[in-house]
């Protein structure tokens, strides 16, 4: 095996988001059910027997040294000793900044297509504690399934969620993570919940099942005085049932019955925006590619 192409890389929506506390460390402690969408990136790996890894095409704002799944390979190289390099070519879909995971995506697609291309035999565990040193998102998009995620991300219960639709927009602006947590005004004592709260006990297979919406994003409220675009967003998909921003933004979504419903509640999106009709994804497409 010299290549794998059309890797998938989903991007996910925060159906909540608490912040509940904030560790010693500066590491914000969350709760947080993680959805993964149809929206995606799509990566394409080629194998070098040089040792060298490099990035196929430039990426608007992303610096070769500063991709995620340029990192991701050159971690997953130094920590096992692998003499292999690769060519990554990434086709991005999924907005920068926009709250939707998506550099993440990109480095989990990278150690689980790397893993297999190499032939390294990682298991899914070790692969997850590798990317949460890349960033706290990375280890969800490793473990396979949608989540009630605690901790600072690593802290993962898998969930069967319904299917659904949603509309997601984008509203043209981005905000840094990093700026939004920083935010004096940001609460961090949002009470803890329960996964009884917004689940049944089994669903398929014994895994909870996610049964209603449950919570706020305790980011919004930050991110809309810092920028007005996503109050803007929020509004205008707000009237077609109730819009929440995803992540530390600026995506916000709305949930639909049917993926026609939600295409047609983006006619009429202002020219300056992004918007996708997106569906829920049970699994990870590539969630196979590790082994338990």
């Amino acid at each position: 095996m010299s290549e794998l192409r059309d890797c998938a890389a989903p991007a996910k929506l925060n159906l909540f988001l608490h912040v509940v506390g904030r560790r010693t460390d500066g590491y914000h402690l969350l709760q947080s059910v993680f959805q993964l969408i149809d929206l995606s990136d799509v990566l394409h790996f080629s194998s070098r027997t040089d040792g060298r890894i490099s990035r196929v095409g430039a990426i608007v704002g992303v610096p070769e040294d500063e991709d995620l799944s340029v990192r991701a390979a050159r971690l997953l190289q130094r920590q096992t000793g692998s003499s292999l390099g690769v060519d990554i070519s990434l086709e991005k879909r999924i907005p920068i900044g926009g709250g939707l995971g998506g550099g993440s995506s990109d480095a989990a697609t990278t150690l689980l297509a790397l893993n297999r291309l190499w032939q390294l035999g990682l298991t899914r565990d070790e692969l997850m504690r590798m990317g949460l040193s890349l960033g706290a998102d990375v280890p969800f998009f490793l473990f396979g399934h949608n989540a009630f995620v605690e901790g600072v991300g690593e802290r993962l219960t898998a969930l069967a969620t319904p299917e659904r639709h949603f509309a997601v927009v984008h509203p043209g602006t981005a905000l840094s993570t990093a700026l939004i947590f920083g935010a004096p005004e940001l609460t961090r004592n949002t009470d803890p919940i329960k996964m009884s709260d917004f689940c049944a006990d089994t669903g398929i297979g014994g895994i909870p099942a996610l049964t209603h919406d449950f919570g706020q994003n305790d980011l919004e409220a930050v991110a809309v005085a810092r920028l007005p675009e996503i109050e803007a967003a929020l509004k205008w998909l707000g009237r077609r049932g109730r819009a929440r921003m995803s992540g530390s933004g600026a995506c916000v979504f709305c949930a639909f019955a049917s993926r026609q419903a939600a295409l047609e509640s983006l006619l009429g999106m202002p020219s300056q925006w992004a918007g996708w009709a997106c569906s829920s994804l049970p699994r990870h497409p590539l969630a196979n590619w590790a082994n338990d």
